[in-house]
């Protein structure tokens, strides 16, 4: 992959920004001290991110695609009320694969697991107004 000022600062703007943005989110958070950066820009290096493995792209049904800068495994859950990508960490999903494959014979060579749920900012807010 070929270095470019412009790639290291989507790269650095996702890195820095722990909320999972998407693209257009992206290109906003830069957009007022980067003005000649196009939004066609912003989403041609993040796939080139992603595919170069130093992003996580997160496809989301019916949505767009978030971008995660935490490489090691985990999961993720959308808050059914904002709409924030949160982490979940892999530890609280229990381990299938081996199971999945002793029991079927099919090895899984990748997954993608996203919840769905309430956060806990918004959770609290619900609380709070009961």
């Amino acid at each position: 992959m070929i270095y470019s000022k412009q790639r290291e600062l989507i790269l650095k703007a996702v890195l820095e920004n722990r909320v999972h943005p998407t693209a257009d989110a992206v290109f906003s958070f830069l957009k007022p001290d980067h003005p000649e950066l196009s939004l066609a820009t912003v989403y041609r290096n993040l796939n080139q991110l992603a595919k170069n493995g130093l992003l996580i792209k997160i496809p989301v049904p019916g949505g767009a695609d978030h971008f995660d800068g935490t490489l090691e495994p985990h999961y993720h859950m959308i808050c059914e009320k904002c709409g924030a990508m949160v982490d979940v960490p892999r530890e609280y999903v229990p381990p299938f694969d081996h199971e999945f494959e002793e029991k079927t014979g099919c090895r899984i060579s990748g997954h993608a697991i996203l919840f769905y749920g309430t956060c806990k900012h918004c959770a609290s807010s619900a609380k709070a107004s009961s």
